[in-house]
Parts: structure tokens; sequence; C-alpha cells
């Protein structure tokens, strides 16, 4: 199976890779080459044998879960910037600026956002991404 993954070319270059890292440390076929040596062989580097061998190790010998990519163990960390809060923010944005300023800036709005209790504190580049991203200009 694993020399039909590096054959046919139909699977990620990562995960033909490391199937082919498998196959050379492969004792079955007769004695193991030193980490350089199956390095060289492939073209990896010493430390990417030394891992794909090591991950081998740690999945009790499961081919497939060594060879395919590693399931991230927490999910991505969710966005705070809600469609509440992106209204909040463009509501702020298309109001009046304050006294003082002839428009807002990014840099003012940051610190209205963090004086409001109702919008979580978001860092002016973070604005500016939300007021891009619907088109808004501050003029």
């Amino acid at each position: 199976a694993l020399e039909r993954v590096t054959t046919t070319g139909v699977r990620s270059a990562s995960m033909i890779r490391r199937a082919r890292v498998l196959l050379e440390l492969d004792t079955s076929v007769g004695e193991v080459a030193p980490r350089a040596v199956i390095a060289e062989r492939v073209g990896v580097s010493c430390d990417s044998v030394r891992l794909i061998s090591k991950r081998y190790a740690e999945t009790g010998g499961d081919v497939w879960a060594t060879v395919g990519r590693k399931e991230r163990a927490l999910p991505p960390v969710p966005s705070s910037v809600t469609g509440e809060v992106e209204a909040r923010l463009i509501a702020l944005a298309c109001s009046k600026p304050p006294k003082g300023h002839a428009r807002w800036s990014l840099r003012l709005l940051e610190k209205h956002v963090a004086l409001a209790e109702d919008i979580p504190d978001l860092d002016h580049s973070t604005i500016g991404r939300v007021l891009k991203k619907r088109n808004c200009a501050l003029t």
C-alpha cells in the first residue's frame, strides 16, 4: 500500500515523502541503514527521518496514522468579531467624530471601542480589517 502511495502521485507531497521514509525504514527488506543514509536516499533531513520514525512508534505501528496528516488537538480560536460587534463598530465609524477631530482614525476608534461596554476590546488592525471587509471608508 505504501508503494502505491509513492508511485501513483495522487497524494500530497508530504504524505509521499513520509511513505518513502517508512519504506526505507522497513526491516523486513533487510538491515536498516543509518539515518543519514536513509535521509540521503529519500531527500530529507536526518531530523525528518527521526521524527517520522518516532511518530510511527508513538502511533503503535499504524502506518496510515504516521503517513497521514496529524489531527488538530484543539479547534481554532473563534473570532471575537461577531455580526453584532461588526454592526456596532460600523455604526460607530459612521457616526460623527468626537470634538476636536475632523474624522475617525483607526486608533481613535480603538480608544472608543475600549470605552464601550458592549463591544469587546479590539486592536486597530482588527478594526481596519472589519471596516475594509464591509467596504467602509473613514472620511
